[in-house]
């Protein structure tokens, strides 16, 4: 990788914070921010030691200097940044979810695919080493078909209507926020697109989802289920089950380690990579996807989630206060 690519990150809350601390690039530079608030975007640019700070996307997007964007805005504004980007011919890495239907991520896929530009979701699961890893262990030990795959995400937030996760006007709710992690980890492993076979949603005051299951099937027989709710604690935690033994992966999202439990009952810790190091494996993969060294296989399984996301929704009849 020869050249150095500048960065921008757009929207300045805490997930852009921790973006800027993990970021550590010898081929990369975090060049500029932006935020509505132009003292907003100075400060964070003075506190991370970036080079300039716009309060103006088109003023962004102008800059020629630019060359991959990081979308850290709330989801429902990710649209409107992704599609100016890829238009101004900036390549994206937008936090997830990365849109809020298929339809917005169709039309944002096909501009990046017409201009030659890279689209991927910030979904660190996708680049944890740990997952690589399973999938060789499950090849090498000949673990068999895979079967089933189960992900649970509970997380009790403060039931407040007026809070991002429970307020409708921002694309509050539970699918959105964690079960785009569950449907990931689903993802990662089963071998074709799943299809939903069942779902039932709970609302809550505010009319949006406070809690789901979703039941999946893939063309391979394979099975999964999800379980998500903002209502109560649950372990973030994924079992993937081959005919001849099983995953247990705790903390699944951003993973460095898994228990196998072989049919016998025999068990073994493997272990690969670092918690720690997340965004900055995440980051690392998205420059090298962007210098051709690595190919973006992570947008299919993205399009997989969110055609399941949408599907969902539809079923549940569900829809934010400013969709059409």
């Amino acid at each position: 990788m020869s050249k150095t690519y500048r960065w921008a990150i757009v929207g300045l809350g805490n997930i852009a914070s921790k973006f800027a601390a993990a970021f550590d690039q010898p081929d990369g530079e975090l060049y500029a921010v932006c935020s509505r608030s132009q003292a907003k975007a100075t400060a964070f640019a003075h506190d991370h030691g970036i080079p300039k700070a716009y309060s103006d996307l088109t003023s962004l997007l102008a800059d020629d200097q630019v060359d991959i964007i990081y979308v850290a805005t709330p989801h429902n504004y990710h649209i409107d940044t992704i599609l100016p980007a890829l238009r101004a011919g900036k390549h994206v890495l937008s936090e997830k979810a990365i849109t809020l239907t298929s339809a917005e991520l169709a039309e944002a896929t096909a501009l990046a695919t017409k201009n030659h530009l890279i689209l991927t979701e910030a979904m660190t699961l996708y680049h944890m080493p740990l997952y690589q890893k399973l999938h060789n262990f499950a090849v090498e030990r000949e673990l068999g078909a895979l079967k089933m795959v189960q992900a649970s995400f509970g997380s009790f937030k403060d039931p407040n209507p007026t809070n991002r996760f429970f307020n409708p006007q921002l694309a509050g709710g539970a699918l959105l926020d964690i079960g785009v992690y569950a449907l990931a980890f689903v993802r990662e492993f089963l071998t074709a697109t799943p299809v939903i076979t069942g779902t039932t949603m709970h609302r809550f005051s505010s009319g949006v989802d406070e809690a789901e299951t979703i039941t999946l099937r893939t063309a391979h027989d394979e099975l999964a289920t999800v379980a998500l709710t903002f209502r109560a604690k649950m372990p973030k935690q994924g079992i993937v089950a081959y005919e001849n033994g099983f995953f247990t992966i705790d903390s699944y999202p951003r993973a460095d380690q898994a228990q196998f439990t072989a049919a016998n009952g025999a068990t073994e810790i493997i272990k690969a990579g670092t918690t720690a190091q997340a965004m900055a494996y995440e980051i690392d993969d998205m420059q090298k996807t962007v210098a051709g060294e690595l190919a973006n296989t992570t947008l299919a399984k993205t399009t997989d989630v969110m055609a399941v996301m949408t599907a969902a929704r539809n079923q549940w009849d569900y829809r934010y206060p400013f969709e059409k």
